[in-house]
């Protein structure tokens, strides 16, 4: 039990759990600016277009039960609003990442500096080679 708690807790503490768990709170806010945007603007003037309102329902016989297009059409332009706020975030996080390994490849890799005793060795090998050309 102490092995599998362990593994939970470096889990849940690692960096990309912490960062879906802030972005799907950052996205439930955003869900409700959206719907905001749709049920108070765009469902008003699309009301104003078609001459009806959004919220157009169909009554099904006499049971009482309606099919409520308007909440369906409603749904429809929300679910497109987020897909295309989040595809425009995820492209410009890609493109950022790709710039960033571009970057990263292009840097010129500096060679540490010899330690002494790399020097010291190598100054002894050249001079060995000298010896056995003689």
């Amino acid at each position: 039990m102490k092995q599998f708690l362990k593994e939970f807790k470096e889990f849940a503490l690692k960096g990309n759990v912490m960062d879906m768990a802030v972005g799907v709170i950052v996205g439930g806010a955003f869900s409700s600016i959206v719907t905001a945007l749709t049920d108070n603007i765009l469902n008003p003037i699309i009301a104003c277009f078609g001459g009806t309102e959004v919220g157009l329902v169909t009554k099904l016989g006499n049971t009482g039960q309606v099919i409520d297009w308007g909440a369906f059409i409603t749904a429809v332009i929300n679910f497109l609003i987020m897909a295309f706020v989040l595809f425009t975030i995820l492209k410009a996080i890609n493109k950022i990442t790709s710039l960033a390994k571009k970057e990263a490849d292009e840097a010129p890799v500096e060679e540490p500096e010899p330690s002494d005793e790399v020097k010291l060795l190598t100054q002894i090998a050249e001079q060995l080679k000298t010896l056995n050309k003689k």
